[in-house]
């Protein structure tokens, strides 16, 4: 089957997830679909192929990846833990939150240093999340760096 068959064509978050949005929260969450949508590779293990489409959730402190196939056939649903992810999660949204404060009136320097230390926590965010589908949904590095944004989104608390 071709490599094409193994990509997400349309991603969903449960909007019941989302607490609260911030003008630069819907721009993480729609700059992450496109860039899912654009370029991605997404194998459930043992499947045949999609393209799929993904719904991301959070039930009773797990992460659910809902996945499906185009007509809307059920394919199967992986739950996780957010345990490991905690830590890096509470961490971003801290830099997060100080880098667009810096962003307004903060010198250029101090942006790159915070915009350095984002990225940094994004990438580990992305690793963690790489090992914790193993087995389950194998993705590359840009997939789960966008797929691990959209996990940061569903945790925004008003």
């Amino acid at each position: 089957m071709a490599e094409d068959a193994f990509r997400l064509a349309a991603i969903t978050l449960d909007e019941r997830s989302i607490v609260r949005r911030t003008r630069e929260i819907e721009q993480e969450r729609d700059i992450a679909i496109y860039d899912i949508l654009e370029a991605n590779s997404f194998k459930p293990e043992g499947s045949h192929g999609g393209p799929y489409k993904l719904v991301l959730s959070v039930e009773d402190n797990r992460l659910v990846f809902d996945v499906q196939l185009e007509d809307d056939t059920q394919h199967g649903k992986v739950m996780l833990s957010l345990t490991p992810l905690r830590r890096v999660i509470k961490d971003y949204f801290l830099i997060c939150e100080s880098y667009y404060k810096a962003i307004r009136t903060a010198p250029p320097s101090q942006i790159e240093a915070l915009d350095m230390g984002r990225r940094g926590l994004h990438n580990e965010g992305s690793d963690i999340l790489i090992e914790r589908l193993k087995g389950k949904i194998a993705v590359d590095h840009d997939t789960a760096r966008r797929l691990f944004t959209l996990i940061c989104v569903l945790h925004m608390k008003g």
